[in-house]
């Protein structure tokens, strides 16, 4: 029905392409875009976009006593016998934490014996919380076990009791920095 005409060939058969004249300046070409993905900086060369770490997973099988802190995410599946501060905490079904509980958003399908602060935190139907929850926004379901009082805070990361705000990486940074040259110090003498 329809046809493509030539109008015009670049490169005729039988004819060998035109060659440029030495000294003559080369044809122009514009530069690729940038790939998907990838971000580029007013100075120039592409910027690869960091991907979001996978969170720390604590298997069943592992009991840990003692305080564990992360400034990412982390999933526990085992017994945590302390402390736990983090980003984003998933306490999943076979899990028990014996501690508080401090983190932005906190998500207990387990059991969590002892006070859980966040901004955002879910019991999920599976759950069993023995312990004060103090929060910004709270989401209960049908079926969670919660034995406590619940107060809410405009900042539950703030510690009432004086402690103050959770760490962020940079003051667990300036922290290790400054323990090691107090280390430094105390053995030089």
């Amino acid at each position: 029905m329809f046809s493509k005409s030539k109008i015009s060939e670049t490169n005729p058969p039988g004819r060998e392409a035109a060659k440029p004249a030495p000294g003559a300046p080369k044809p122009e070409t514009k530069p690729a875009p940038p790939a998907p993905g990838t971000a580029t900086g007013a100075s120039g060369p592409a910027v690869q976009a960091k991907p979001k770490p996978s969170p720390s997973l604590l298997s069943s099988d592992l009991t840990i006593k003692g305080n564990v802190i992360s400034t990412g995410d982390i999933q526990i599946e085992g017994t945590i016998e302390g402390d736990v501060r983090a980003h984003l905490l998933t306490v999943g079904e076979s899990a028990t934490i014996r501690g508080e509980v401090v983190a932005d958003d906190v998500v207990v399908n387990g059991r969590v014996i002892g006070r859980v602060r966040g901004l955002k935190i879910r019991l999920t139907a599976s759950a069993k919380v023995e312990g004060d929850i103090v929060h910004k926004t709270i989401a209960i379901e049908s079926g969670a076990h919660f034995e406590g009082s619940v107060q809410r805070q405009e900042d539950p990361l703030v510690d009432s009791e004086d402690r103050g705000p959770v760490p962020t990486a940079s003051k667990l940074d300036e922290t290790a920095e400054v323990e090691s040259k107090v280390k430094a110090k105390t053995e030089a003498k």
